[in-house]
């Protein structure tokens, strides 16, 4: 295969790919829509440390639940912003993570779903995670978030807190 015809393969997939986004967005009901960009503006402050829009789309009665390994220092559920703002610096402690992709997002009404691949290191052992799937559910009320439902490889992750 010659260097062209992969390039344009690869555009024509890129194409393909960004077109059937801009459709998917087009089709959305406002509400969707709406759920869906606060929720991905929360995942963005969260992971760039930015708390000043963290605060702004976290609803004061908001759940953080992650599920897992009691033992870990970030598994909740946390109830109300006080809780979950004390929460996350233990979670930024404990957890690193080195890649991040969401690869399908859905929105419906007031929740969101969104899955994906990432890697971390868990800063106890200091030891790598390895790729792993996620999945989380989000509502939306009001223009804030309201549950963020966590899922992930759990016993993956413990074991590399562990250090196994």
């Amino acid at each position: 295969m010659t260097r062209s015809i992969i390039i344009n393969t690869i555009l024509g997939a890129v194409l393909a790919v960004s077109l059937n986004a801009r459709v998917a967005a087009a089709d959305m009901d406002a509400e969707s829509q709406a759920t869906h960009d606060t929720v991905m503006a929360f995942m963005g402050a969260v992971g760039a440390g930015d708390m000043e829009t963290v605060l702004e789309l976290m609803a004061d009665d908001m759940v953080w639940h992650n599920e897992g390994d009691s033992a870990m220092p970030w598994i909740g559920p946390w109830v109300g912003k006080d809780k979950i703002l004390g929460f996350l610096p233990v979670f930024g402690k404990n957890f690193q993570t080195t890649a991040w992709d969401n690869t399908d997002v859905l929105a419906s009404g007031d929740t969101v779903a969104v899955f994906g691949e990432m890697n971390g290191i868990t800063t106890a052992s200091g030891k790598e995670i390895g790729d792993f799937s996620f999945a989380l559910r989000a509502k939306v009320r009001d223009g804030q978030v309201v549950l963020w439902h966590w899922f992930e490889d759990s016993y993956a992750v413990s074991q590399a807190y562990h250090g196994k």
